[in-house]
């Protein structure tokens, strides 16, 4: 058995693309990338939402993890791209956060809100004015 498991090895570490596909140089950026297509995803909700903490160390975990890619031998350019992916979501996310919670984002959010519903309001109560001048108009 530990022979067959010998042979198997072999054959995979003499094809190079396969030797790739099977480490962890693939592997690790692969598994990792649910990080950055979740923070590109996030830059699509509401802006109250967001973390302040949790973006500021993930824009600092994926700015380490950029020059490590580099820094290690061979280099990972995918572990590269998937950091880089992350590290600029992230900045657009903390660009949000600053943006909403301490340059008027929120009150402006808050202002179109309450239009909108006094906006509904209105259109209620012209509806209801409406069939109470029809009924009576009868």
């Amino acid at each position: 058995m530990a022979a067959a498991i010998k042979a198997i090895n072999a054959k995979i570490r003499s094809n190079k693309a396969l030797d790739y596909f099977c480490s962890t140089h693939f592997w690790g950026p692969a598994s990792n990338f649910g990080i950055p297509i979740a923070a590109v995803m996030d830059t699509q909700k509401d802006p109250e939402i967001i973390s302040g903490n949790m973006t500021a160390a993930l824009t600092l975990y994926s700015g380490i993890f950029m020059r490590y890619s580099f820094a290690i031998t061979p280099q990972n350019y995918l572990l590269f791209g998937c950091h880089l992916i992350n590290f600029s979501a992230q900045i657009t996310q903390g660009y949000r956060y600053v943006d909403y919670w301490y340059y008027g984002g929120r009150q402006k959010a808050l202002e179109a809100k309450a239009k909108d519903q006094a906006t509904g309001v209105k259109g209620t109560i012209a509806e209801t004015a409406n069939a109470i001048k029809n009924k009576f108009s009868k």
